[in-house]
């Protein structure tokens, strides 16, 4: 019998917690969850940005070769219905708007029960017709928020990136006490959840926060946690480009979104005293993790994406409190993890195999023996490929940043926020089958770069083929790259394995300057059967 609560947050930064270093943001619930934890010291991310990071944690393997954002595709395994199969119950507290969007269909839907939250980012929630435009214009900086001057207030009289802000502005108006706060009301939805299920065996529950993802808005009292001396209008919603700004600005920025960051801290506390007053510690795991990290400005840049993928982005929190695990409270681990990982990992929890598409490894024998020789690799469509032995940091930039000549493998053609167009469809083939797609056939889409897909570098960005490697023990803020031919060819070839593993389309090779894919090795050892909960 398992009970599993998985606590998913978005955007968080690694170094703005206590846990892993932070002196400037608090986070005390994360420190107090830290000393009853293991908490992973090297855990990465897989596939970019935050739809394809869910699709790599439903179906335990990497999914950036082959497909931009968008939906579970009819063939993907996902670990909430292989446990609904097994009769574990799951069920999904959300407030991440991407999900109900058209490029986030099937997630929120394999789960037995889920619950949505409205009103975060620019969730179409909150109704007025006739905004008042010129009193938004005057409380939002237009450094992040470029609001039209006259309506309609509609969709589609309006750039994409004007009704996202609009909305989120139009949005905030209904979120005025903190029980308003969508993350507030998440975690109160939980609790009554544990409160409600506290007698039940064999359950999964799925608690996800779109915080402290941008816009980095927080109540008062945190906000005034964080003092600055800014007296302009909301910066709260960085572009994704080159950081620009003053000091003052800045300061601005990385103080909501450290106010943003203590909020969920609060709330994780409230899940922490809930499992203490209903004495769930001896009988229910609690994992903690996110998605991907962000820059604050780091490295001179704001956001993700559209940049390299530095540790900031890649390198992220993963904390681990097993009711069996006890003996371990307050311990690190070492060993080298990613996001497919938690597939099989949550898995194995509820003593299920994980299926032989998985190519994800299941992080509880790696508590007691961890993989030295172990390499990870993440990355996004169209972007640089990052990988990582744990030490080294490495990235190999594509041929262009436009996508020209990569093509899209779907059954499911929807962009984030829209289908396909007609002119995308033009270019349209069946072919063969994936090595993931159960003897499925795919449609073949021809990429293009015209805005509605997530780019996957800035278009002034340095590109053609090349590498960078970062030593991170050396040089943690990664501005000198190193120069060891040898350890760029180890790495290179680790980087080969993994695109063969996954069966990475042939011209995906030729845009990141590699020779075609010879016969396939494997890069997981094989899985061993899952292990029954008390016998850890």
């Amino acid at each position: 019998m398992m009970r599993t609560v998985f606590v998913l947050f978005d955007s968080l930064n690694r170094g703005a917690l206590e846990p892993y270093g932070s002196q400037s943001i608090q986070t005390p619930n994360m420190t107090r969850l830290a000393e009853r934890a293991v908490t992973f010291d090297q855990h990465f991310v897989g596939s970019l940005p935050c739809m394809p990071a869910r699709r790599d944690l439903h179906t335990g393997r990497l999914n950036f070769m082959h497909r931009s954002w968008g939906p579970l595709e009819p063939f993907d395994n996902s670990f909430p219905k292989l446990m609904s199969k097994a009769g574990i119950y799951t069920h999904l507290i959300t407030d991440h708007m991407h999900y109900f969007e058209d490029g986030g269909n099937g997630y929120a839907q394999a789960f037995d029960s889920w619950e949505f939250v409205r009103g975060q980012e620019n969730d179409p929630w909150h109704a007025i017709v006739e905004p008042r435009l010129a009193k938004l214009r005057s409380q939002f900086d237009p450094a992040h928020y470029d609001l039209p001057e006259t309506g309609p207030a509609t969709r589609e009289a309006m750039s994409r990136w004007q009704w996202k802000k609009l909305r989120h502005a139009v949005n905030r108006q209904a979120i005025r006490a903190e029980r308003d706060y969508p993350t507030v009301q998440c975690f109160e939805r939980a609790i009554e959840f544990l409160a409600r299920n506290r007698g039940a065996d064999d359950w999964f529950l799925q608690l996800e926060a779109f915080d402290p993802h941008e816009p980095f808005m927080a109540p008062d009292r945190f906000k005034a946690m964080y003092p600055t001396d800014w007296q302009g209008g909301i910066l709260d919603w960085p572009q994704y480009a080159r950081a620009g700004g003053d000091t003052a600005q800045r300061a601005e920025i990385r103080s909501n979104y450290a106010a943003l960051v203590t909020m969920c801290d609060d709330q994780l506390g409230r899940l922490m005293d809930t499992f203490d007053i209903l004495d769930l510690w001896k009988d229910t795991c609690l994992i903690v993790t996110t998605d991907h990290g962000y820059l604050l400005a780091e490295h001179e840049w704001w956001g993700k994406n559209r940049m390299p993928y530095y540790s900031e982005i890649s390198h992220i929190p993963l904390m681990v409190c097993h009711p069996d695990m006890a003996e371990r409270a307050g311990a690190r681990c070492t060993a080298l993890t990613q996001t497919p990982d938690l597939m099989p990992s949550l898995l194995d929890l509820h003593g299920i195999a994980a299926p032989e598409e998985c190519l994800g490894n299941s992080i509880w024998p790696m508590l007691r023996q961890a993989d030295p020789d172990r390499t990870v690799l993440f990355g996004q469509f169209g972007g640089p490929l990052g990988l990582t032995d744990g030490r080294h940091l490495m990235f190999r930039y594509p041929r262009n940043v436009a996508c020209e000549g990569l093509n899209e493998y779907t059954l499911s053609p929807q962009h984030m926020s829209s289908a396909f167009t007609i002119d995308e469809l033009q270019g349209i083939a069946l072919v063969p089958p994936f090595n993931f797609t159960k003897s499925v056939q795919t449609l073949r889409i021809p990429a293009r770069r015209d805005g509605i897909r997530p780019p996957g570098l800035a278009d002034e960005f340095d590109c053609g083929v090349r590498t960078e490697i970062f030593d991170l023990v050396q040089d943690p803020g990664q501005s000198h790259p190193v120069n060891d031919p040898a350890l760029e060819a180890r790495l290179l070839a680790a980087m080969m394995v993994h695109l063969h593993d996954n069966d990475a389309p042939a011209e995906l090779h030729a845009f990141y300057g590699f020779d075609a894919s010879p016969a396939r090795t494997t890069v997981n050892a094989d899985r061993p059967e899952p292990v029954a909960r008390h016998a850890r």
